[in-house]
């Protein structure tokens, strides 16, 4: 039985089109071992949230929810606009249940995420009781990604994306997985306080850390074990990169 302070809902963010892909199906949709991303990230939130997954669509919304809808019972989110990943987690805010405290947040085009990894994050958020806990990965080469900002105390103060970071902050190798677990009553007021005032002009969904930092200081974070499973895919290089990952997994 679940702590009651672990209730948790996954959204799943998965309404971009992906055009580095050169394609015109959506992103979520191109398969890797002869399976729809989609599908991967979704078996592994059902694992940890039963049918509290909401799963944001966009781009070829009805494509995608037909395809997950054959083999899952997820809701769907619609994100009309694609105007950045928070705006995207606004849309799902109504869809989450009332009876869910936490939300775990994982994005659609990262098929190697574990189970057992996303457990870890669920039960270090709830024993520090943090409003925010970041999940990040140490990489040799941390280009693209954004960086994790911390104090003196270890606290996590930011999350800088590359492009609006400065040199020494492009020297952090900590940097940001793209996966959150947050306190539900934190999450829904923290997306009515950030801006686009960013280099893309979108709604960051990193920007929550700011808040959290600057409301409460309750915001942690978790270094994963394996870098690997974080994989995401951008590019059809990327898609056989994660292929020839996943056909190297131990089957159970």
């Amino acid at each position: 039985m679940q702590h009651s302070d672990e209730t948790v809902a996954v959204v799943i963010l998965a309404a971009g089109l992906g055009t580095r892909m050169k394609s015109d199906k959506a992103k979520v949709l191109h398969e890797v071992c002869g399976r729809p991303m989609i599908l991967y990230v979704v078996d592994t939130a059902a694992k940890v949230a039963g049918d509290n997954v909401i799963l944001v669509v966009g781009h070829q919304a009805q494509r995608v929810q037909e395809v997950v809808s054959r083999s899952a019972r997820v809701r769907y989110a619609l994100q009309e606009r694609q105007l950045g990943t928070g705006h995207a987690v606004r849309c799902a805010l109504a869809d989450v249940p009332a009876e869910c405290r936490q939300v775990l947040i994982l994005c659609g085009d990262v098929p190697l995420i574990e189970e057992l990894t996303v457990r870890r994050l669920i039960a270090d958020h709830c024993a520090y009781r943090r409003d925010v806990t970041v999940l990040a990965m140490e990489l040799e080469n941390p280009k693209g990604y954004g960086r994790i900002i911390r104090n003196d105390a270890g606290q996590v103060v930011a999350i800088v994306e590359e492009a609006d970071a400065s040199e020494d902050q492009r020297t952090i190798r900590i940097v940001n997985t793209g996966v959150y677990c947050v306190a539900k009553s934190f999450l829904a007021r923290a997306l009515n306080e950030i801006d686009t005032d960013n280099a893309q002009h979108e709604l960051y969904l990193t920007d929550i850390v700011g808040v959290g930092h600057r409301d409460t200081g309750r915001v942690g974070v978790m270094v994963a074990d394996n870098a690997l499973e974080f994989r995401g895919i951008n590019s059809r290089d990327d898609l056989l990169a994660v292929e020839s990952l996943m056909m190297r997994r131990p089957t159970i």
